[in-house]
């Protein structure tokens, strides 16, 4: 007690003789001559520790960083709760930032080991799931202390719940709402230290002001990312369990957990909840913990918190008003944000794939089991699934076309490998080739169906609107061919679709059934529902309980996806094509193109540059990379969908064929038949507008293309049967172009007495060609006059 009470004098003597002018003279005497601690407790509680918060906000300004933070962890080892929990929401505010995000606080997201050494490492250590700052939090918590939340820095659809007084689903906010004494603005959440620092933890995130692109700043690598990973592995451990509490309080392991909705039964998980979900916030209920909760309450409220600010940003209702064109959006994230939450769903998958094997499904839930073993198996379907299918949804139909999309993409893709986090995962064999998917993950790949299947074909609407020339776009296509093409994944997902549109009058006993979207609400040590053997009803549910009873569902192995494919497989092969041409141009000699470029018909470009993508950036290289990337993407796709070699040989030879007003190509309006693309009628005359625009000209253009143009009555006049007569003239009397005469032998003998006259007279082949031109333009100009003149005649 004698050590306390001096380093109490030590330390409270400089801020003291600071402000002797102001402080009362027994305090000052208390202090300095080492009085019992005793007379210090004595003091008004709101006076002593006022002298604490504003000794720390001076030292703010005249210390340095690690000589605050040595203060810090002085006064969070020496003064006891009462003073401690007064300068609790300043310290966290002064970490983290404020939530309106003025304040950046210790600024941990540009925090960089290789960049400030001796700051990262001394932030690291104080903020360490085991440092001093978690010890203030457990000190705190031993305390029974609540701290004010304000309900406006909530994600949005929580935020408008809470306001029309509407209890949110998750139990992460039951018993917390706090209703301003006067009424109406400002409600609050009344939370325990431990929820609220992670709240200020995880919503810093989203706060702060986006990272500068200048400052090139490596995500993972800062001090923020490194400390989700950090209480990931602290809190949701792969293996052992959640060190207790560190804290000097006998009863502090187990001390005030968070507030928890009573143990509740889960036997009408996924039936109807109206009444609970709905339920006003004045009719919260009262905490009934049960006592096994105490060991896994932190990682609980790690998971909630993490999952709420990161990703309960878009509810089903304002998802389905987002599909709107007009639609603005509310919330847009970044792509460290996206980072970020990958990590946690990399985390999550190792976490719930630690597993022991005898517990790994729900058919062998028991009393037995431990709540951590519990909350595994539970966690990502119950609170994690349908907000991250919300949050991806956006994503992928609000990012921007460029090549930071990659971070979305990783993300999704990670949430569908949960098989590269499993403690079995083997390496891959040395030929290079996939590991077969194993059958024990149908469940997996059934129960989130709309994952791979529909953000697939959103995936697919995106590919087909980017640069595919451009290496960065190249490697999306090719990232998410690879991972769809796994042995016996697409196999899975068909089967999963097979499941959902089993039809239901054929089973007489599932005929009344009804689907909804399963309650979040409750503990995790609450009894799982009893298990659903009927596959078709639990592939059923899910699909509901994300898009609604009314979705309508669009099969990834039907014609319609199909479609989509043989689209993106053909803007594949022109993308390979593109980029050889524009590989070829730089590998040219000057002089082979300074002819036509002086003629003035092909800009010179010295330095090989395609303005519509990155391939100036790495020359050669990135060529090459982009052809082998859509090169392995067109056989992944193959694969996938079982597309024939006749199918792809006819993509690529239909290539170049049409332009559009944007000068890229793109096929005819055509069908897909048994081998391959087949013109509709449309297609066979879906530019006729453009030659029937300059037939109608009036001046010497219009009457050359009416010369060339032949309608199609001129062109079959040859057919003297009534028969042919009457088809000839039912059809459209539109201009086309004709090139049959080209295949004429009279044509071709011409041609070659033409060439052996002009190498009679030493000429030249290219010279003779242009001669013949000349000739046949000065013929067709002649033949134009002479015809619009007898024309005339005959009026």
């Amino acid at each position: 007690m004698t050590t306390f009470r001096r380093r109490v004098a030590e330390w409270r003597f400089p801020f003291l003789r600071r402000a002797a002018l102001w402080v009362p003279q027994w305090f000052a005497k208390v202090a300095v001559l080492d009085a019992p601690l005793e007379a210090a407790m004595a003091f008004p509680p709101l006076q002593q520790p006022s002298f604490l918060l504003a000794s720390l906000k001076a030292d703010c300004v005249n210390k340095p960083f690690a000589q605050r933070c040595q203060d810090l962890v002085k006064v969070i080892e020496d003064f006891p709760a009462k003073e401690l929990h007064t300068i609790f929401p300043w310290l966290v505010e002064s970490i983290f930032g404020s939530l309106d995000g003025i304040l950046v606080g210790w600024n941990l997201r540009c925090l960089q080991g290789r960049v400030n050494p001796v700051e990262y490492s001394i932030a690291m250590e104080f903020l360490d799931p085991g440092g001093p700052m978690m010890k203030l939090v457990y000190k705190l918590q031993a305390e029974d202390y609540k701290f004010d939340f304000p309900v406006s820095y909530l994600p949005g659809p929580v935020k408008a719940s809470i306001q029309e007084r509407v209890l949110p689903d998750s139990p992460l906010y039951h018993n917390k709402v706090q209703f301003p004494p006067t009424g109406g603005l400002g409600l609050n959440l009344a939370l325990n230290p431990f929820e609220y620092y992670i709240f200020f933890f995880a919503l810093s995130l989203i706060t702060q002001k986006p990272l500068p692109v200048s400052l090139h700043i490596r995500t993972s690598d800062c001090a923020y990312f490194i400390l989700v990973d950090r209480y990931l592995s602290w809190f949701l451990p792969t293996e052992g369990s959640v060190p207790p509490p560190l804290s000097s309080s006998p009863g502090g392991a187990s001390a005030s957990p968070a507030p928890r909705t009573p143990a509740m039964s889960f036997a009408s998980y996924g039936l109807h909840h109206t009444s609970l979900l709905k339920r006003h916030i004045s009719h919260q209920t009262s905490v009934n913990a049960d006592p096994a909760s105490h060991e896994i309450w932190r990682s609980e409220t790690l998971l909630q918190v993490f999952v709420e600010m990161w990703l309960h940003h878009y509810s089903l209702e304002l998802y389905q008003k987002m599909q709107s064109p007009h639609a603005k959006e509310s919330f847009t994230p970044t792509e460290e944000h996206v980072l970020v939450v990958r990590l946690l769903l990399k985390h999550l998958h190792a976490f719930a794939n630690s597993l022991k094997p005898e517990q790994a499904s729900p058919s062998a839930h028991s009393h037995a089991t431990s709540p951590l073993e519990e909350f595994k198996r539970t966690a990502v379907p119950r609170f994690v699934q349908q907000k991250l299918y919300l949050f991806l949804q956006h994503c992928f139909g609000h990012w921007p076309l460029d090549a930071s999309f990659r971070a979305v993409l990783e993300m999704w893709l990670s949430y569908l490998q949960p098989w590269r986090y499993a403690p079995e995962k083997q390496a891959q064999s040395s030929d290079s080739q996939p590991r077969c998917v194993s059958e024990k993950w149908a469940p997996f790949v059934q129960e989130n169906l709309l994952m791979y299947t529909k953000l697939f074909v959103a995936f697919l609407n995106r590919a087909l609107r980017t640069d595919l020339v451009s290496p960065k776009n190249a490697l999306m296509v090719f990232r998410v061919a690879k991972v769809f093409a796994q042995p016996n994944l697409a196999e899975m997902i068909q089967k999963g679709e097979q499941l959902f549109l089993e039809p239901e009058l054929g089973i007489p006993h599932r005929q009344h059934r009804i689907f909804t979207a399963p309650t979040l609400t409750g503990s995790f040590l609450s009894p799982w529902p009893p298990v659903v053997t009927d596959a078709s009803f639990k592939v059923k549910s899910h699909v509901y309980s994300l898009e609604g009873q009314d979705c309508k569902y669009t099969p990834m192995f039907g014609p319609e996806v199909r479609t989509l494919v043989l689209r993106l497989a053909q803007l594949i092969t022109q993308a390979k094509q593109t980029a050889k041409s524009i590989s070829d141009q730089c590998v040219e000699s000057p002089a082979g193109s300074s002819f036509l470029s002086w003629l003035g018909f092909s800009p010179m470009d010295t330095n090989c540059s395609y303005p519509a993508n990155d391939l100036d950036e790495m020359g050669q290289d990135s060529v090459r990379k982009t052809d082998e990337y859509l090169e392995k993407a067109l056989e992944y796709l193959r694969q996938i969908f079982r597309l024939s070699e006749a199918q792809l040989t006819q993509l690529t030879l239909a290539l170049g064929t049409t332009q559009d007003e944007n000068g890229k190509k793109q096929l005819p309006d055509c069908i897909v038949g048994e081998d391959g693309l087949i013109l509709t009628p449309l297609g066979r005359y879906q530019f006729a507008g453009q030659m029937v625009a300059l037939c109608s000209r009036n001046d010497f253009l219009g009457s050359f293309c009416r010369y060339h143009l032949t309608e199609p009555v001129l062109a079959n006049r040859h057919l003297l049967s009534p028969v042919g007569r009457r088809q000839v003239a039912g059809q459209a009397r539109g201009p086309r172009l004709s090139l049959r005469f080209l295949g004429s032998y009279r044509t071709l003998l011409s041609l070659l007495l033409a060439f052996f006259v002009a190498y009679l007279f030493h000429v030249g082949p290219l010279l003779c060609t242009l001669l013949l031109i000349l000739g046949y333009v000065l013929y067709a100009m002649a033949m134009t006059v002479l015809t619009e003149r007898g024309k005339l005649h005959q009026l």
